[in-house]
Formats: C-alpha cells, sequence, structure tokens
C-alpha cells in the first residue's frame, strides 16, 4: 500500500499507518517488524520507517533489539490503568477548553462524529468504531488550541485504541463507550464545560472497571 499523498512528512504519515497496523493486529504482538518489507508496503524508503519506529519505541508499541530487530510489544493490560489516570486528568482539561473554544464547524463535526460512533457500535463495526474513535479524540485535543495537549494526548489515546482492539469484544460495551463519547462531544458542542467534565468522568470510570475486569478474576 503506497503512503497516501499529504501535507504530513513522510515519517508522520509512515507512524501513523505502522501505528494502526499494531492495532488492528495486523502486526501482532510478538513478531518481529522488517523495515525492508514496511518500507516496499508503505511506498516509502527506509528513512522514515526508521523515524517512525523511533516513535512507536518510545510510545511502548514496538522494542528495539540491536543486531535481532524491531520487536511489536506485548499489550500490557495493567499500563492501561496507568494511562486512565493521565487520561483523566488530561480529558478533564480538554472538555473543559474544547467545550470554551471549538469553532461553530468543529461543533458540528462533534456532532455527526457523536451519531457516528453509536452507529459503528450498533453495526458491530469495529474498524469503523475504532475510526470514529480517532476523530473524536482528534477533534476533541484540536479544539483546546493547545499544541502541547495535543501531542502528549496522541500517544496515550493510540494505546489506548489498541487495548480496546485487543481485549473488548462484548458488543454491548462497545455501545455503552459509544454513548458515552457521544454525551462528552454534544457536551462540547453545546458549549457546556460543566456537562462535558461530568459527561469525562462518567467515561473514564466505564472504561476503568472494564480494564479492572480483563485484569481481576470475576466472582
Amino acid at each position: 500500500m503506497t503512503l497516501p499523498v499529504s501535507t504530513d512528512s513522510l515519517a508522520e504519515t509512515a507512524y501513523r499507518r505502522i501505528e494502526d497496523m499494531i492495532v488492528r493486529r495486523e502486526l501482532p504482538p510478538g513478531s518481529m517488524i522488517s523495515e525492508n518489507k514496511l518500507s516496499d508496503e508503505l511506498g516509502c524508503g527506509r528513512t522514515p520507517i526508521r523515524e517512525a519506529l523511533q516513535r512507536l519505541r518510545l510510545e511502548g508499541f514496538v522494542e528495539i533489539h540491536p543486531r535481532r530487530g524491531v520487536l511489536v510489544s506485548p499489550v500490557d493490560v495493567r499500563r492501561q490503568l496507568e494511562l486512565l489516570e493521565v487520561r483523566r486528568a488530561l480529558d478533564t482539561l480538554v472538555a473543559t477548553q474544547a467545550a470554551m473554544r471549538a469553532t461553530d464547524a468543529e461543533r458540528k463535526e462533534m456532532r455527526r462524529l457523536a451519531e457516528e460512533i453509536r452507529d459503528a457500535a450498533k453495526a458491530r463495526d469495529r474498524d469503523r468504531f475504532l475510526a470514529a474513535n480517532r476523530a473524536i479524540h482528534g477533534i476533541k485535543a484540536a479544539a483546546t488550541r493547545n499544541s502541547v495537549i495535543e501531542t502528549m494526548l496522541a500517544g496515550v489515546n493510540a494505546l489506548s485504541r489498541r487495548f480496546w482492539f485487543s481485549y473488548v469484544e462484548d458488543a454491548d460495551a462497545f455501545r455503552d463507550v459509544a454513548d458515552k463519547h457521544a454525551a462528552v462531544v454534544i457536551a462540547i458542542a453545546d458549549r457546556d464545560p460543566q456537562a462535558a467534565v461530568v459527561a469525562t468522568g462518567a467515561l473514564l470510570d466505564f472504561l476503568e472497571r472494564l480494564t479492572r475486569a480483563a485484569i481481576e478474576p470475576q466472582p
């Protein structure tokens, strides 16, 4: 698959594509990554691939071993709880700032995405759900008008998506989390920071319960 033409650098585009391949298990945990194969598949040189893999290493997606190659890291469910602690602080800030700073066009798109993620969950279309999830995280971060927040959230949210794709099979869980994501962006679109913060807390509480259920034995 040749990388699409984009204003992003080749390394940025390669990063997004490889991250997506890892999240969707096209590159499963424990597998070795071939730089040459990725270069051929994505239609770019090895330098952008190497830059992308270094970034993925810093975010915990891969391990780079001298003379052995690049290994896709295992999914660490317990780390998801640590990510949720970080997300609770960041997402609360995002909800507040986005509700105050989002443009009219962004608010309109948030309402559309609220319907999209609900429809994807109802259809049990995991790929469509994850695409909507990614778009929701992206538009919320962009609406803060804070580039530092955008950068920090990008890696955290990517690792959270990987957990979802690996561990969440229950269709009801997808519908529930879709409704909670939708509540957050609708509150932001309504210019209601307080409601957005409350909805964000409800979403993260739900995600924490699901994560603990994946770790702790059920009675």
